[in-house]
């Protein structure tokens, strides 16, 4: 049997979906192009999407709540300068496609009309990170039920103080097609599944019942078979471990000390805290704390920081962006000097530089922006048993919760939601309630031991930006820091 090369294979894919069942081709893109390139305009993209999405989620040893939908559309984009002129239907047509091209042409300040030469359409270099299978397929309906029943009794068989077990299922297939004005024609087809598992767990403390959360979970970009056995008890494992855990917690002391970052999700801070403030819209306008600081120190020794959104199977990762564009491994801080930005199209054109594979947009209805893929910090040397016998007192936060923080001055808030006080090297007890608060750039630079355990999350973040969501990774190995705030309830 002779196979297609990945690449025109999800063209196919997204041709059969996107474009014949309305009557369209190549050629009627091109020909929408053309009506936008009819006036001067720097950029311009056509931005087909269609997408099937279901979830299932059990409460109270029952599957109470199933979800499907089918959407697509096609979003259409003209740029010039700084100014971006978007529209979209969810009518995919001949008729609404060059509707919305003369729509959005007016934005150009040359408004006479001229000849516009078509560009040849090349097909866009992409990788082959993920397979093409349809997700929601992989199991039937009776099997998915079946998977969410085994979390449930495999969290309350783990420990009798488990009194209530939630858990999700999440399935998505999403493929999508870029055709630009310069003749570039890309494609995907992007699986994407995730298991959440949530945890209550209940004990009497003298005479006053306390109740604590722990959840777990994880998922990336391949069918439901993954969630084989093996995986489920690792995920019922976390949040088993974490509600139990905070069952003995202690409230958390509070003021300025070292703290100890798990390896892992709580990278969560280094994507909100450094990550968002390294792209390029916010460095392009100035308003990021590490705006025109290229080639300058912005952290301690040893910290290098990459967005890579070429990880096999990984959620943040992506064949193409959604501009058409192939994903890269950026580099943005080696040994602490600040490298680059991560790019889209616009930004990159405005500040003289190239695109990095980061234009991504949460569905056809929105416009692309530079956004992480899979951000993280590389490992050091040190062991992390090592790391934790170094504080003398401090706090070792192994797991996060939510925050969030300013991109212009850098400043963070973020909850630990597992956490332990440490004296002498020593873990004495959980706490909770502790808050660690700070500024993204002074963080980076009190780095002082780097964990040799980099590590990626397990597959459950999504970040949001200006009003829109995406999938994305994080990670870092267990870290340092010292003279980090602590806000606690002590």
């Amino acid at each position: 049997m002779i196979s297609r090369e990945p690449t025109i294979a999800r063209l196919a894919t997204a041709q059969a979906l996107l474009l014949e069942p309305f009557g369209l081709t190549p050629a009627h893109l091109s020909r929408a192009l053309a009506e936008i390139t009819a006036h001067k305009v720097d950029d311009a993209d056509l931005y087909f999407q269609y997408t099937r999405s279901e979830g299932w989620s059990l409460e109270e040893g029952i599957v109470k709540t199933g979800s499907f939908s089918i959407d697509q559309g096609v979003g259409v984009r003209a740029v010039s300068g700084e100014k971006t002129a978007f529209a979209y239907s969810d009518d995919i047509s001949e008729a609404a496609l060059l509707d919305a091209a003369r729509t959005v042409r007016s934005i150009s300040s040359a408004a006479q009309s001229r000849r516009a030469k078509v560009a040849t359409q090349k097909i866009a270099k992409s990788r082959s990170l993920y397979g093409g299978e349809d997700p929601i397929a992989s199991l039937d309906s009776t099997a998915k039920v079946k998977l969410l029943e085994k979390v449930e009794q495999l969290a309350r068989a783990k420990d009798p103080r488990v009194a209530q077990v939630m858990a999700g299922l999440a399935s998505e297939y999403d493929v999508v097609m870029v055709a630009r004005a310069d003749g570039t024609l890309a494609a995907d087809v992007r699986p994407l599944v995730r298991l959440s598992v949530t945890v209550i767990a209940e004990a009497s403390v003298k005479g006053t019942v306390r109740r604590e959360m722990g959840s777990g979970g994880g998922g990336g970009r391949f069918g439901l078979a993954y969630f084989d056995d093996a995986i489920i008890n690792e995920y019922v494992d976390q949040a088993v471990h974490a509600a139990l855990t905070n069952l003995d917690s202690r409230p958390a002391p509070a003021g300025e000390m070292t703290v100890v970052l798990g390896a892992g999700w709580p990278g969560i801070l280094l994507h909100e805290a450094i990550g968002h403030g390294l792209e390029g819209d916010f460095n392009r306008k100035g308003s990021s704390a590490f705006s025109g600081r290229i080639g300058q120190r912005v952290a301690a020794k040893g910290v290098t920081v990459l967005d890579d959104g070429t990880i096999a199977d990984r959620r943040g990762s992506l064949n193409v962006d959604d501009e058409g564009h192939a994903s890269q491994r950026n580099v943005l801080i080696e040994d602490g000097i600040l490298k680059g930005y991560i790019q889209d199209a616009m930004n990159a054109r405005l500040m003289g530089v190239p695109a990095t594979g980061n234009g991504r947009r949460e569905s056809y209805a929105h416009v692309p922006m530079p956004r992480m893929t899979n951000t993280y910090m590389l490992g050091g040397d040190k062991e992390p048993a090592e790391i934790i016998a170094s504080i003398k007192k401090g706090l070792y936060a192994s797991n996060f919760g939510g925050g969030q923080v300013d991109i212009t001055s850098g400043k963070f808030v973020f909850s630990a939601s597992e956490a332990y006080w440490v004296e002498n090297g020593k873990i004495q007890y959980p706490v909770k309630g502790a808050t660690i608060v700070g500024s993204g750039p002074e963080c980076l630079k009190k780095v002082s031991l780097i964990g040799n355990d980099m590590k990626l999350d397990s597959g459950v973040g999504t970040c949001g930006k200006e009003g829109q969501s995406v999938p994305v990774g994080v990670g870092q190995p267990t870290l340092r820091i010292d003279g980090l705030t602590v806000g606690g309830t002590a």
